[in-house]
């Protein structure tokens, strides 16, 4: 895997913790942009850095936060597609949330059944439960 140069990872880095920060103190437009302003400084072909991954999940999550879903969607969409983006629990958990959402069901199922599968049934109790109970009418839990 390639190595961003030391300064931008370091200014990357930095723009991920002060937009956390934001986030916490539910300065959420304020964290976007901080994110935003990370995911601007990475190389071209920026799906190929390993960062564009936690930056997207980073925005996506302000987007379903803020009841965004097709702006959170296209945010998760893209970070599954980075690397160490496919088979993460959380990044699947998002997405069948968000597919839930749109109404595709069978896609939510599928996306809903990874992220259980990798991320077991913690990682759905931060969430409205009613994401847990779609997935309990489609798989044995």
């Amino acid at each position: 895997m390639k190595q961003l140069p030391d300064d931008i990872h370091k200014e990357i880095t930095s723009l991920c913790k002060n937009g956390d920060e934001l986030a916490k103190e539910g300065k959420l437009e304020e964290a976007k942009k901080s994110y935003v302003d990370a995911l601007r400084l990475l190389p071209q072909e920026h799906r190929e850095w390993e960062a564009a991954t936690w930056i997207y999940v980073a925005i996506g999550d302000i987007h379903f936060s803020l009841g965004n879903n097709e702006r959170a969607f296209k945010c998760f969409y893209n970070a599954v597609q980075c690397p160490k983006g496919l088979g993460n629990p959380y990044i699947h958990l998002r997405l069948g949330q968000l597919y839930f959402e749109q109404g595709n069901l069978d896609k939510a199922a599928d996306e809903l059944t990874r992220a259980y599968m990798g991320g077991g049934m913690d990682i759905f109790m931060e969430d409205d439960p009613k994401y847990l109970e779609f997935l309990e009418t489609r798989i044995e839990i």
